[in-house]
């Protein structure tokens, strides 16, 4: 009954805390209220109403962490007071007992813990809002990570979210502005995947198959002979997080080549597959040393949500992507209507890179990122919230969880002081010419017009690795002195 009571609780919860939502969407008089007194009371108001939320998410536990912490993501996307407090939620995720633990260790897999592990390590080595993992070694001496669900989590999950359905609805009813019934659709579609550990071992095996080209990247075998629906037996790969500086400093881990080799892995995975690993926070993506050959690694975790692109919707998106490096804006117009940006394309060209427009109008390429631009593009995302939910509703399912993913990268790259890099641009251009020129071979009728296609690519391949040889070689001691020699070469 207390449950009951404490999930009825949320919709007043929800409804006060959407009052700066609410602040933000009424027209106001400036006559009666200074720009300041309101700036300051907007703030006062976001970030009373971001605890709240953020209380009913820890006092619900369960989905309700879950899509806080996708929240939580969105830096560019929704105010700095909620993207801050609900961060925490990552930190703040539940933890099954052990008695819990071995229940559903039992329960799926028929054996008690003895016969199945030498050691199983009773701290788990991190918890989240659907599960936990803990490390163990096997009969056979190898160390495992072993991912088991929060018990309770798989029944409650359907109920939370018809609950969470009926919270927005009568929030939209009271705030018509407000619209993010987007967050529930989202959450209907990804919950059961996530909730289902086989799906998330399958990912990790297509994803390491699709991506085997990549010696920096590792991903974590899977045990099938120790998983389930609500377990997921895998090897243990240990690291420090992706925006770890001081351990990146400390085991001689180059920075920009880390922030170099996880934007080359994205964009393979969204630009040429179209099959996009979708929870890139610093928890889930780590960094090491190879024991074996000593070479850098990425290591992706956590597998379990994944967005798959149609192809109509990532060759569009190839081409958006194009014409924002090119600043090319029919192009960015263009491609922007076919992706249900409508007449907010110019905001829509904003959140996808987030850049400012006047750096998006000059082709974001040529414009370096700052951090007075990285400011002012978090403070719009106060002012322009009711904007930026009306687009987060017109815009394809798809595109949601990209953005969510971009956010995240950003964050890692703005950590590790890389977001300036132009290599981004060089390996996202290089993946478009790839699937664009694809695309045109399996549409070409002769195979002259695919060798054509082949050799353009080329072409344009080979011009890009010429522009990043160029940059290499201007930013480096040789290129300096070439500079300072031109004028005694006249």
């Amino acid at each position: 009954m207390a449950g009951h009571l404490l999930k009825v609780s949320s919709l007043a919860t929800a409804v006060f805390a959407t009052s700066g939502f609410y602040l933000y969407s009424r027209p106001l008089s400036l006559n009666d209220l200074s720009v300041v007194r309101f700036g300051r009371a907007a703030t006062t108001v976001h970030l009373r109403s971001a605890e709240r939320l953020r209380d009913l998410c820890c006092a619900n536990r369960g989905t309700f962490i879950k899509v806080g912490q996708h929240l939580g993501a969105l830096d560019y996307l929704l105010p700095e007071e909620y993207t801050s407090t609900l961060k925490v939620l990552h930190s703040q995720a539940p933890q099954s007992s052990m008695e819990e633990i071995q229940q559903v260790i039992r329960e799926d897999l028929g054996k008690e813990l003895s016969e199945l592990f030498v050691s199983f390590e009773v701290k788990p080595q991190g918890a989240a809002s659907l599960a936990q993992v803990h490390k163990a070694v096997l009969h056979d001496g190898r160390t495992v990570a072993i991912k088991v669900q929060h018990p309770k989590v798989q029944k409650q999950s359907s109920r939370d979210i018809v609950i969470m359905e009926v919270m927005l609805k009568a929030v939209h009813w009271l705030f018509p502005n407000f619209a993010f019934m987007w967050l529930v659709e989202e959450a209907k579609k990804n919950l059961p995947l996530e909730l289902d550990f086989l799906n998330e071992g399958h990912n990790a095996e297509k994803v390491a198959n699709m991506l085997a080209h990549f010696s920096f990247l590792k991903v974590p075998l899977i045990h099938w002979d120790l998983s389930t629906k609500r377990i997921l037996t895998m090897e243990f790969v240990e690291g420090g997080h992706i925006n770890d500086r001081d351990y990146m400093k400390k085991h001689g881990i180059n920075v920009n080549q880390i922030s170099e080799n996880l934007g080359k892995m994205y964009s393979e995975m969204i630009f040429v597959h179209g099959f996009v690993h979708c929870d890139p926070h610093p928890g889930n993506v780590l960094v090491r040393k190879c024991p074996r050959s000593g070479k850098t690694q990425i290591a992706l975790l956590d597998h379990g949500l994944y967005q798959v692109l149609q192809p109509a919707f990532r060759l569009d998106y190839c081409r958006l992507w194009q014409a924002l490096i090119k600043g090319d804006m029919s192009g960015v117009e263009r491609y922007s209507l076919r992706l249900g940006a409508g007449d907010l394309y110019a905001l829509f060209a904003c959140v996808v890179t987030s850049r400012s427009w006047t750096a998006v109008n000059a082709g974001i390429s040529s414009v370096p990122v700052t951090r007075s631009e990285d400011v002012e593009i978090r403070n719009n995302a106060s002012q322009y919230l009711p904007q930026i939910s009306e687009l987060l509703n017109r815009v394809p399912r798809q595109m949601l969880l990209l953005l969510k993913t971009n956010d995240l990268l950003r964050g890692i790259e703005t950590t590790l002081q890389t977001r300036a890099s132009s290599s981004s641009f060089i390996n996202m251009s290089r993946c478009c010419v790839r699937a664009m020129a694809r695309h045109r071979r399996s549409k070409a009728r002769s195979w002259r017009r695919r060798i054509q296609i082949t050799l353009a690519e080329c072409v344009d391949l080979w011009t890009l690795t010429m522009y990043e040889v160029f940059l290499r070689l201007s930013g480096s001691p040789l290129g300096h002195w070439l500079t300072a020699l031109l004028p005694f070469l006249h």
